[in-house]
């Protein structure tokens, strides 16, 4: 992936959304200098609530017409069992995920949010099993249709895969590894003294 333009990444979110996941992830891309929208999947006003009740405010709705999803490099989706769910069964969610995928942008799932990518239907798209991880009380759901790996962080070409709230700073790293180079990925790892 060129690392030269700055690049913009879409941080899906909805009502049960995993907290760490979304925050983390945002705040890691955006010390990096990519541009992120968190933008939300399942209301058109007002705060979503995580999984843990913290309050989110969205950038933009899924919906906006001022949002202009073609345009942007990667798209993420944390995990939070009720926020994956209302992901994974929203349709335009299924297919952004599904075209990003077909686009060779980078598509990046972290613990149930995983099952969005399912439900897209990407594995479908390709001759060999896509490797992903999860968190564990989803992989019931899918390690049939993909393989299965318990490493921390998974990288299948363009799609990312993580385990869960504990894995999000190497998840949202990677990111920032592959939008924006190792060079920026080890300049912003560096002051938060995660080593």
């Amino acid at each position: 992936m060129a690392h030269g333009a700055q690049k913009r990444a879409i941080v899906l979110v909805a009502n049960g959304s995993e907290e760490m996941e979304v925050v983390i992830t945002v705040d890691v891309l955006r010390r990096a200098g990519i541009q992120v929208l968190v933008l939300a999947a399942d209301t058109s006003a007002g705060p979503v609530v995580c999984s843990r009740g913290v309050k989110l405010v969205p950038d933009a709705y899924l919906g906006d017409d001022s949002v202009r999803i073609a345009t942007y490099d990667a798209l993420v989706i944390p995990g939070g069992a009720e926020g994956s769910a209302t992901l994974s069964e929203n349709p335009q969610v299924r297919s952004i995920l599904a075209d990003f995928y077909a686009q060779k942008k980078l598509v990046a799932a972290i613990c149930a949010g995983t099952l969005a990518i399912k439900a897209a239907g990407i594995q479908t798209k390709v001759s060999q099993p896509l490797r992903l991880t999860s968190h564990p009380s989803v992989r019931g759901q899918l390690e049939q249709d993909f393989l299965y790996k318990e490493e921390r962080v998974v990288v299948d070409g363009n799609l990312v895969t993580s385990r869960g709230p504990g894995t999000t700073f190497e998840f949202a790293l990677k990111l920032v590894s592959l939008l924006a180079g190792d060079d920026k990925r080890d300049e912003v790892a560096a002051p938060m003294m995660l080593a």
